[in-house]
């Protein structure tokens, strides 16, 4: 069974890569159509909470990895990768997440919806961010 956390940061990801890959910040459409896929109310308002957060500061997240990820250019970084980068180092700079558990949900993310490669590339790249903002 998973954690109504896990389940929200999923929903987050879902979310982003829809409003990435339409091209645009539409939330309350990507937002809608998560609340008529059925998460319960409390994944549903993590997500929103999630969204929100990483839109709100996406250019500050994408400076982040970008510095971390060392020979990776952002806009070369597959989407998913990209957003779920944006979830762990939003976690991370929030504080209110153990920095190990953010990273390990992170990597969780990529196992399940990145590329094989993916969960090493966003566990390397958080590492490297955690250290830089002093969680780690």
């Amino acid at each position: 069974m998973l954690r109504p956390e896990t389940k929200s940061r999923a929903r987050a990801l879902q979310v982003l890569y829809a409003c990435e890959v339409t091209g645009t910040e539409a939330v309350r459409a990507a937002s809608g159509l998560a609340r008529l896929t059925g998460p319960e109310p409390v994944v549903f308002d993590g997500a929103e909470a999630l969204v929100a957060g990483i839109l709100s500061t996406r250019d500050i997240l994408d400076r982040l990895a970008a510095d971390a990820a060392e020979n990776w250019r952002l806009d070369r970084m597959g989407v998913v990768e990209r957003n779920i980068l944006r979830i762990g180092i939003h976690e991370l700079r929030g504080g209110t997440v153990p920095a190990k558990v953010a990273i390990d949900e992170a990597v969780r993310l990529a196992h399940w919806f990145g590329g094989p490669k993916s969960p090493a590339f966003v566990n390397g790249v958080l590492d490297r961010v955690a250290h830089t903002l002093g969680r780690l």
